[in-house]
């Protein structure tokens, strides 16, 4: 690979994914910040470096639009060779509650969103023969569980095993694929969730706080570089310590 990369995250238009966005155009590369907010993925444009991050629309959860959006990016910049697939979403209530309208958009969004994406990119990479890196956003709750998250927590610990199963097929193209598992981070998710809630997670955090997204970013910079060749299949879980598995 070289120093310079084309880069595609997901979900960049806020939190977790404009920070990766702005981490991986602070560090030279051409980065697509992918949203299925314009606007917002547009304004993640106008914090970076000038001429580093392109806004494009995209619905991961709609194959179609996401082979629209593998086709811009080729066409207008060229064959990514990094993937960061960071948009996820979810509303915390107990299982007996969830509809399947509701189960079907959080498996839609946060496991094949990144199947979708997996799937529309990866060819590329291995036609283009000079590796690339893959790093999947998942969450500690798909390590551990978490109560009130079921269904969510099983869609992230899909994306774990995909990360490990995806990196056995990958690593004969010289295709690093990895994970990295937020902990409770300061992202307008988290403050969409209930007052009590986010009181009880910082208390449960041993460093009393949040992470900052910058803080989530950091890992992935990390498995999306020269620095990370030899490593893939890995999980490494960014929580303050809230979960602390092996």
């Amino acid at each position: 690979m070289s120093t310079t990369s084309i880069a595609v995250v997901t979900g960049a238009g806020s939190g977790i994914g404009r920070a990766i966005a702005l981490a991986l155009a602070e560090r030279g590369d051409t980065v697509v910040a992918a949203d299925l907010d314009l606007d917002a993925a547009i304004a993640t444009v106008e914090q970076g470096p000038a001429g580093r991050i392109h806004a494009m629309e995209v619905d991961i959860a709609d194959r179609s639009r996401v082979d629209a959006l593998r086709d811009r990016v080729t066409a207008e910049l060229g064959v990514a060779d990094i993937l960061v697939n960071a948009a996820g979403w979810d509303r915390t209530d107990q299982f007996l509650n969830a509809t399947p309208e509701f189960a079907e958009k959080v498996v839609a969004i946060n496991y094949l969103g990144p199947v979708h994406m997996c799937s529309a990119f990866l060819p590329g990479m291995v036609d283009a023969g000079n590796g690339g890196k893959v790093v999947n956003v998942a969450s500690d709750a798909g390590r551990v569980g978490s109560a009130g998250e079921t269904i969510y927590a099983g869609a992230k610990g899909g994306v774990i095993a995909l990360t490990k199963s995806l990196a056995r097929e990958m690593a004969r193209h010289g295709i690093n694929i990895n994970c990295v598992c937020p902990g409770p981070t300061d992202t307008p998710l988290f403050a969409s969730q209930a007052e009590k809630l986010q009181e009880a997670l910082i208390r449960a955090i041993p460093f009393r706080r949040l992470a900052r997204p910058e803080e989530i970013a950091a890992p992935v910079v990390f498995f999306a570089s020269d620095a990370a060749s030899f490593i893939t299949g890995q999980v490494i879980s960014a929580s303050g310590g809230l979960t602390m598995a092996g």
